[in-house]
């Protein structure tokens, strides 16, 4: 009696399991591709007072990596279905805590890129806005010996925060 009730139990779990559908997306995005088949991705120039040459040409790629390796879209020169640009308009270091010898203790450095996205299927998207990513270091290490790491960990985070404004609409 037992064996037949538990045969009758999987058997209904079985008929449920396949009677019903799961979907998810894994690709991070919410973009119709019937409408949305391309990307313009502008070149971003440095606009800030304070450079380090390098950050221009490693956001610009991690950018475009992040629209090509997330998303079906044909990243193109002119005309886009979807359209960013913008200028990375400040990178500023500053003193983030004191020691209890009266000295800077850590450091904080932060880049802030201004971006223009237009969508030219629904224009309701459309946005200005800036976007900003802090890392800090400690006083006793030298800019230099840390700036290429801290660097990229900011862009990556910024890159992160402009594709999920622009696509990831949860």
């Amino acid at each position: 009696m037992t064996k037949r009730i538990a045969t009758l139990l999987a058997f209904a779990s079985l008929i449920l399991l396949c009677a019903c559908k799961v979907s998810y997306k894994f690709n991070m995005s919410s973009i119709d591709y019937t409408k949305v088949k391309s990307i313009q991705i502008a070149e971003f120039p440095i606009r800030s007072a304070y450079v380090w040459g390098p950050m221009g040409p490693m956001f610009n790629n991690r950018l475009k990596d992040q629209f090509s390796d997330h998303t079906k879209l044909i990243q193109v020169k002119r005309n886009g279905d979807l359209k960013i640009e913008g200028e990375i308009s400040n990178y500023t270091q500053r003193n983030k805590s004191v020691s209890a010898d009266g000295f800077s203790a850590q450091t904080e450095l932060a880049i802030t890129v201004n971006v223009r996205f237009t969508n030219n299927t629904n224009h309701n998207e459309d946005f200005e806005r800036q976007f900003t990513a802090t890392s800090t270091y400690e006083t006793t290490q030298s800019l230099t010996s840390v700036q290429e790491q801290l660097v990229t960990e900011m862009v990556n985070d910024i890159c992160d925060q402009i594709f999920n404004a622009c696509v990831a609409n949860w």
